[in-house]
């Protein structure tokens, strides 16, 4: 019983001097995050975004199939998990990417995003150009 209410005790971190530290994310295993992110883009996003969203999911998660390194899983999962709070909670609109991430990207990532860019501004202006005609 003493054992119990040491822990309680530590847990509440009563009469402590330091601060309690915010709880840590539990990260998802890959197909339950895999289906929330394709759920989220369903239920968030317009079908253009959404169709754009859910390609580059579909690739990223067949590209990182095989990592061994499970410093580069927990990142991935983490960024994914992270992404996927935006996209539900609607905190993506308007957001800008940090510096230190872009700082911390390889060269191939900052051309995949400059590729998601250039296909985002794409749409934009065949969605805003009355010559255009839309696909059928």
């Amino acid at each position: 019983m003493r054992i119990f209410q040491r822990l309680l005790a530590t847990a509440t971190a009563a009469g402590s001097a330091k601060p309690l530290r915010p709880a840590q994310m539990a990260l998802l295993p890959p197909i339950p995050l895999y289906r929330r992110l394709l759920r989220a883009h369903r239920n968030k996003l317009p079908p253009q975004q959404r169709l754009l969203g859910d390609e580059y999911v579909k690739s990223e998660f067949r590209a990182h199939r095989n990592i061994d390194s499970p410093v580069q899983i927990i990142g991935f999962l983490t960024e994914w998990q992270l992404y996927a709070q935006h996209i539900e909670g609607d905190t993506w609109k308007g957001a800008k990417m940090e510096k230190d991430k872009i700082d911390k990207m390889s060269d191939q990532q900052i051309g995949q995003l400059y590729e998601l860019m250039q296909a985002i501004r794409k749409q934009e202006f065949e969605e805003n150009d009355p010559e255009h005609e839309p696909d059928k």
